[in-house]
């Protein structure tokens, strides 16, 4: 996809609202799940939550998309209401994300929110492989090397994972570990699927986007009473809920979406850029907040992770192009030898 031409205002714009919503949420969440006071929340009704957010978000754009309210309302029933094989195809991606989204909190209730950032990097090598299995890609060399100089990066972060101080709940690095894992796998895949069905049709990003929501939907409530329905019933839905937990789930919605709008204002480099500041970020806030105590591995990897990212951002040089360059040159020169 190629990057839109706009100031370079613009893109720094983009590119910080994508390091503080990735550094924020990951903190806030963090936040909600080990020192906020109160009674926790039941995780399940927020994923559940931000995936109806994100479907009215989506019926917005769509109603701004389309330009009058006849015209979404021709687009809804032709591709959603008369559309079950598409739903049915979309309900894919929607179940593996939903499975990530609860599994980044599961993640971030056992795990310091720096070292999340850190770890949750391996999304990128996880994408890279449905990448060349799905949609029949290749990386070069370098974005190979990247890829396991990463793997390694997360591998001193995990040796070792950093203590947070202010943390006095019980917590497992092995589960958060885990958690992380699942999370990026279905990122990985998620990700690439839905890219695979974007491409195999014309058909618009924000219907795309309505089809997966509802699927969404339907399997996080099915997850909700799955996991918490009787202490539902006895609680009640929004038991636990603070501002603070609020502001989590509009992160999850509102910035996520913002950020997918963005994204194409960026190229690899300004996203490598941004994920390395997020991590920064966050490792500033968990020593503030959590009392993360920084160890030598922990500096090492998460050093190693940003290098990584930028190396794996870099173009890809266009060898097709360097040969034509070489064969011209050599043509030329053999013309003025004879």
């Amino acid at each position: 996809m190629a990057v839109e031409n706009v100031s370079v205002a613009f893109k720094l714009y983009c590119l910080t609202v994508m390091t503080l919503v990735a550094a924020t949420y990951t903190v806030s969440l963090r936040y909600t799940r080990t020192i906020s006071s109160g009674d926790l929340y039941f995780s399940t009704t927020a994923v559940c939550i931000t995936e109806v957010i994100k479907l009215i978000l989506s019926l917005g754009m769509l109603t701004k998309e389309t330009g009058s309210l006849t015209r979404l309302k021709n687009a809804l029933v032709e591709h959603v209401f008369f559309s079950p094989k598409e739903l049915l195809k979309l309900s894919v991606p929607s179940i593996v994300y939903a499975v990530q989204n609860n599994m980044a909190f599961l993640a971030l209730s056992n795990l310091d929110a720096a070292v999340y950032q850190v770890t949750y990097q391996l999304k990128i090598p996880c994408t890279a492989l449905c990448t060349v299995l799905m949609l029949n890609r290749s990386l070069s060399r370098l974005q190979w090397f990247s890829v396991f100089m990463l793997c390694g990066g997360v591998t001193l972060v995990q040796w070792k994972p950093a203590e947070a101080t202010k943390v006095q709940i019980e917590q497992s690095p092995f589960v958060g570990f885990i958690a992380i894992a699942i999370a990026v796998i279905c990122s990985g895949f998620a990700g690439v699927y839905f890219e695979k069905v974007l491409k195999s049709s014309d058909t618009s990003l924000w219907v795309r986007n309505i089809q997966m929501y509802l699927s969404g939907i339907v399997v996080t409530l099915i997850g909700v009473f799955m996991n918490d329905g009787e202490k539902i019933l006895e609680k009640g839905f929004f038991f636990g809920y603070t501002p603070w937990v609020f502001f989590v789930v509009f992160l999850a919605s509102v910035g996520g979406l913002y950020t997918s709008v963005v994204v194409k204002y960026t190229d690899n480099i300004m996203k490598g850029f941004s994920a390395a500041a997020a991590i920064v970020l966050s490792t500033v806030a968990s020593v503030l907040l959590f009392g993360l105590q920084i160890t030598l591995s922990f500096a090492s990897g998460a050093l190693l992770v940003c290098v990584s990212i930028y190396l794996y951002g870099l173009p890809k040089q266009d060898t097709l192009k360097l040969s034509h360059k070489d064969t011209d040159t050599e043509s030329k020169q053999r013309l003025i030898t004879v």
